[in-house]
């Protein structure tokens, strides 16, 4: 992710408390400390149609503490390259590739992804997830993912955005209530074919989000005092408010969550 416009290193740390991991296993069914909305089901998924396994090498854009990118290579034997800015967070996911027994088959780069420092043509699969959402130079990132796949490459992410066909109000509320650069111009698929990906799937997984943005307010208002200990008063408000913008305007439609798959083209 590009720095500067969101705290995402202190997210990360906050993230790595035993309620709020508790918490993301509950309703995520992963206890990496990540801050995306992929549930163990979706990541499942998302090994499947990447046809990853042993010898082939899989580029992690955005990687966090390492959620999906280190479980995809536990599952599937392929070698991980995390890449992100926070440099904390990929101390995170390499001391959780270490306790997984990946050391050999993981790697971490501190990149920004609209200019990943990788040779043409070095990735045999890509993914992100939720993370063109807080990405302000959107074009940039799937230019710099297109450059380092190699040809026949597939890459999926998953992507929260506006709904089409809002009025002018409707779009601003769901620009308020959702991640910091939520908004997009245009459409995902055009762009992606603008880019040089070929689309091969496409999926509305807005339900799912919704269901799991529900369950995670829930459980901060039950663990409330556990997690403001945790957070801090401000930040656990912080997130309290940003769980029920969401819910609000995906209950009215004004954003989803979906999923791609692509190939080079």
């Amino acid at each position: 992710m590009t720095s500067g416009s969101y705290p995402f290193a202190m997210e990360q740390e906050l993230n790595r408390s035993d309620t709020v991991v508790a918490l993301q296993r509950n309703v995520l069914g992963c206890d990496y400390g990540g801050s995306s909305w992929t549930t163990r089901e979706e990541a499942d998924r998302v090994a499947k149609q990447l046809e990853l396994r042993r010898g082939q090498c899989l580029l992690e854009v955005g990687a966090g503490s390492g959620w999906p990118g280190l479980y995809l290579a536990g599952l599937t034997g392929c070698d991980v390259v995390l890449s992100d800015i926070p440099v904390f967070g990929l101390q995170l996911a390499l001391r959780r590739a270490h306790a997984d027994n990946l050391t050999e088959r993981c790697f971490a780069v501190a990149a920004d992804a609209a200019a990943l420092p990788f040779a043409a043509a070095s990735f045999d699969a890509i993914s992100h997830s939720d993370v063109l959402c807080c990405m302000p130079a959107k074009e940039a990132m799937l230019s710099a993912c297109r450059r380092v796949a190699r040809p026949g490459a597939r890459m999926v992410f998953s992507v929260i955005a506006p709904s089409h066909e809002l009025s002018s109000a409707e779009r601003s509320l769901a620009v308020a209530s959702g991640p910091p650069h939520v908004e997009v111009d245009g459409d995902y698929a055009d762009l992606l074919d603008r880019l040089g990906w070929s689309v091969t799937e496409h999926n509305d997984v807005t339900e799912e989000y919704g269901r799991c943005v529900r369950a995670m307010l829930v459980g901060l208002e039950d663990n409330q005092e556990a997690l403001i200990e945790a957070l801090g008063k401000e930040e656990f408000q912080r997130r309290i408010g940003r769980r029920r913008n969401a819910l609000t305007a995906i209950g009215d439609g004004l954003l989803k969550r979906e999923l791609f798959f692509a190939r080079t083209k």
